[in-house]
């Protein structure tokens, strides 16, 4: 008798002793982005935390910080260079501020089409692109689908370049950005994505840009009852992790996690094209006027803007690559 109540408590140590072990052992990796839990990208950040778990049975899992909860896009990019946060989404154009060839993503005009784009993005130009952020601490583990930027404003639609001068124009932190609207008329202004609502409602901008999912869901259409569809720029978001982390995980937990990030792009990229066409209907719904602006004249204001590029082999070289991808 005495034996099988050694056992049974012998079992009791063991179990326990495992679950100490087993929780010891599970890797807790925090991501924060500054999108909405309804968004395609939070939506997708889910999923990529499920085939996290999955794909590491367990000892991987991703815990997410969406609403700017621990700061806006550059600031999540900062906690990540000092090792105080794991992964962020942010957007190619706040990406230029750390590495600076991504400022090329931000360039007007610069993709054909949609395939064009995710040619670029998953092929050579995309994954240098990536690795250029690691001496800054930044390992970019892939891109995720944000659709392209157009105008949006309060009193009149934007219909050629003209209509942008005298014009303050909500921008994000980014040189490349604040150049294309300057180069349009507009004054560039930037403001953050969560004071944003606030700057358009009291006048201290006129406007904004933005692809018509965020311009849904940040609720803007509230107060700005005119969309033009130029869509000047097509700029991807960016899934970065710390390299204070990446090096700390092994190899066999790198490959995990990358699965993982590869299978949530391609679903995100799927949710965002049924994302996009509900948002325009949801806005015109809601009395926004939607056009859609011949693109020439906005294509030849900003065209000067690869010519200042010339005298930078760096960034004219990928120009030239990326224009070169079928």
């Amino acid at each position: 008798m005495k034996n099988i109540y050694k056992l049974i408590v012998l079992a009791l140590v063991l179990i326990i002793f495992n679950a100490c072990n087993n929780f010891n052992q599970q890797k807790t990796i925090k991501l924060a982005h500054g999108l909405d839990i309804s968004h395609p990208v939070h939506k997708a950040m889910l999923f990529m935390g499920k085939e996290l778990e999955k794909n590491s049975e367990g000892t991987l899992k991703l815990e997410i910080y969406p609403n700017q909860q621990l700061g806006s896009e550059r600031q999540c990019l900062e906690l990540l260079q000092i090792g105080s946060l794991d992964m962020t989404k942010v957007s190619a154009a706040v990406m230029e501020n750390f590495s600076p060839n991504m400022k090329v993503l931000g360039l007007p005009f610069l993709f054909k089409n949609k395939e064009h784009t995710f040619n670029v993005l998953d092929g050579e130009v995309g994954k240098k692109l990536l690795d250029g952020g690691i001496k800054y601490w930044l390992k970019g583990l892939g891109y995720y689908d944000a659709g392209s930027r157009s105008f949006y404003t309060k009193e009149a639609p934007i219909l050629k370049p003209e209509n942008l001068e005298g014009l303050k124009i909500r921008v994000m932190e980014s040189v490349t950005a604040m150049n294309m609207v300057s180069n349009l008329g507009g004054s560039p202004t930037p403001i953050s994505s969560g004071e944003l609502y606030t700057a358009l409602q009291q006048g201290v901008v006129d406007g904004a840009e933005n692809n018509p999912p965020t311009f849904y869901l940040s609720r803007h259409y509230e107060v700005c009852k005119y969309f033009s569809l130029d869509e000047h720029t097509t700029i991807p978001d960016v899934l970065i992790m710390s390299t204070h982390l990446w090096d700390k995980l092994s190899p066999k937990e790198q490959v995990w996690m990358q699965s993982a990030v590869d299978a949530s792009v391609k679903y995100q990229r799927e949710l965002w094209g049924k994302a996009e066409t509900e948002a325009l209907e949801a806005v015109e719904k809601a009395g926004v006027t939607v056009v859609r602006p011949e693109k020439p004249a906005f294509q030849e204001k900003v065209s000067k803007m690869y010519e200042d590029y010339k005298d930078n082999k760096e960034i004219y070289d990928l120009i030239t690559k990326i224009k070169a991808v079928q």
